[in-house]
């Protein structure tokens, strides 16, 4: 039982027993430092069943637990505040209990429990992924991570936008412009070729738009009338229509990309346990509109697009499907979330990641699966994040301006080992090991910066910042984890027997912190977020840094105290792992 859990009963009988009165819940918060206390009862919200001054109230209460309860040695009184101090053996003896507890903190999924499906990454196949799909993919794998040690089954998976007019632009420029070079011949991952020629559409797009102008045409007209985009509109009608020419093209080129694509998640750690892909979702989503239709939740138009009526919802009409029967995204959402349920059975819920320019979409999407019968369709949520801008301003794909992944996560690596040699850190390596290492220090520094902000905020990724061996950063955690294995290699101390000591205050507040590394977790997966995860983390290691400068840890001054604390690092160093682990980041044994 927790701590909160013992106290919460003890105040309750203690509330009955003085004021003859319910109290549903019990209000906790962290004593301020200024205060003796572990834990402080927040007085104000019993003033709801019990009439008082809150100091007295708060009085009574203390002297009640001190009387009644063992594990109370001492409590304050600052206003409505009931600061309460816990005696020294219940944090012995929870420590007793979880100190070789390998996966401490960590939920294992019960059998028959509904699973949870979490979507992220989904790309498009006519480029290569970017910083902005860094965030996305971190972000879902890290949820993922997190509801899974929360106790539930979760499946990771992925739908690939591989067809539409924006894939019918990177075919099309290959065709006229590509004289059949491929990624071999070239030397270029896939991904990054095809989206050469995505780029290689636009520039072309624009001149032809340009020429239209020159030669009268109004702007709106030019666009619509361009060569190249006319001829991407048909391609694309060819492609629905399952033209041998067509599709053997864009199988071609979509291979190239899913080779690309496979390298970059395996560079940024992240996997997926099935894949979806558009193309095969549409028709489905197509079928369930057709079905809609039928039952009165989609209308026809005169132009014979149909159409999903939301205003008693307070939102708008959502076209489900066009004038001339092709689908928009709505319709393959449809099909997609359908077709994982019959694949899935087990799955009674969805996460959805995507960034918050689609917060309307999902909106809509969720309601009509409502709609459409669907009782999952309550169990849908949509991970909303912010976007990633960089000190140069915003990413546009078709422009060419975007910061590569691969290209990222390579710097990221380089900066880890400029910074490294200049720390002269490294003696006594070799060469293979230093590389090894300045990955898991660039990708932990990426993963930690991205990860460590709350999803729904914009951030600003500033490499150089990322990658600091002091403050709030992934490699400082990292380099605290590499020092506990340090003092462990060098330690001849039993760490599986128990011990008894008298706490120092410094050991104190390190088990105060390892305590809620469990209700973390649990927060953490509520909340989607993993940057409760890591700001949980960095304040573990604050502390553990300031027990490491305040006790002797190797040097104590007898055996049980040097056991103690270093099964208490071990112990440290054992979440820090754990909840890195929850955000895919690497921890090294040496730095």
């Amino acid at each position: 039982m927790s701590l909160q859990d013992i106290l919460t009963k003890h105040v309750q009988e203690a509330i009955t027993s003085l004021y003859n009165a319910n109290l549903e819940s019990v209000e906790f918060q962290a004593t301020r430092k200024e205060f003796a206390g572990d834990i402080t009862i927040v007085v104000f919200p019993m003033l709801r069943v019990v009439k008082g001054n809150p100091v007295q109230i708060g009085e009574a209460v203390g002297q009640y637990l001190v009387e009644k309860v063992d594990e109370v040695k001492a409590f304050n009184v600052v206003k409505g505040f009931l600061n309460v101090e816990i005696n020294d053996a219940y944090y012995l003896n929870f420590f007793n209990e979880i100190s070789n507890q390998a996966s401490y903190g960590l939920v294992t999924p019960k059998e028959g429990d509904n699973a949870i499906m979490v979507e992220y990454s989904s790309p498009n196949t006519n480029k290569p992924l970017h910083l902005g799909h860094i965030r996305n993919n971190l972000l879902g794998y890290s949820v993922a991570e997190i509801l899974k040690a929360s106790g539930k089954k979760v499946y990771k998976t992925q739908i690939i936008n591989d067809r539409g007019i924006h894939i019918c632009k990177s075919m099309l420029a290959w065709k006229r412009y590509g004289n059949n070079e491929t990624p071999e011949s070239t030397g270029l991952k896939g991904d990054k070729l095809v989206g050469n020629y995505y780029v290689k559409f636009d520039q072309e797009y624009k001149n032809e738009i340009q020429q239209l102008v020159e030669e009268g045409k109004t702007e709106e007209d030019a666009k619509k009338q361009a060569p190249i985009l006319v001829e991407a509109q048909q391609m694309l009608q060819k492609w629905e229509s399952g033209d041998p020419e067509t599709v053997a093209l864009w199988e071609k080129m979509n291979g190239w990309v899913y080779e690309g694509f496979d390298v970059t998640y395996k560079n940024l750690g992240v996997d997926f346990d099935k894949l979806y892909y558009e193309s095969q979702t549409y028709l489905l989503g197509k079928e369930f509109v057709a079905e809609g239709l039928k039952t009165g939740v989609f209308f026809k138009k005169e132009d014979g697009s149909v159409w999903c009526d939301l205003t008693d919802e307070g939102l708008d009409e959502k076209i489900v499907l066009r004038s001339d029967g092709t689908a928009v995204y709505m319709t393959q959402d449809i099909g997609t979330a359908i077709q994982r349920i019959k694949d899935f059975p087990d799955v009674g819920g969805m996460v959805y990641t995507v960034g918050n320019e689609q917060d309307y979409h999902f909106k809509v999407l969720f309601l009509i699966l409502k709609k459409l019968g669907f009782d999952w369709a309550k169990n849908l949520y949509h991970l909303s994040y912010g976007m990633v801008d960089l000190p140069s301003g915003k990413m546009k794909s078709r422009e060419g301006t975007v910061v590569d992944a691969d290209d990222l996560v390579e710097d990221m690596a380089k900066t880890a080992e400029e910074i490294s040699e200049e720390l002269g850190k490294l003696d006594g390596y070799t060469q293979e090991e230093k590389q090894e290492l300045y990955k898991t220090i660039g990708l932990g520094a990426l993963k930690y910066y991205i990860l460590k902000v709350d999803p729904k905020k914009r951030i600003l990724f500033d490499p150089k910042e990322s990658i600091d061996f002091q403050g709030n950063t992934g490699p400082f955690i990292q380099y605290t984890y590499a020092r506990i294995q340090s003092i462990l290699r060098k330690s001849d101390v039993d760490t599986s027997t128990k011990v008894s000591v008298d706490l120092h205050e410094k050991e104190k507040e390190l088990l105060k912190q390892i305590q809620l590394f469990p209700e973390v977790v649990q927060n953490a997966a509520e909340q989607h977020s993993p940057a409760l995860i890591a700001n949980y983390t960095y304040d573990l290691v604050k502390e553990f840094n300031s027990f490491y400068q305040n006790v002797s840890i190797l040097g104590a001054d007898n055996d049980n105290e040097k056991q103690f604390r270093v099964q208490l690092s071990k112990v440290v160093g054992n979440t820090i792992k754990n909840a890195f682990g929850l955000l895919g980041i690497n921890v090294p044994e040496r730095m």
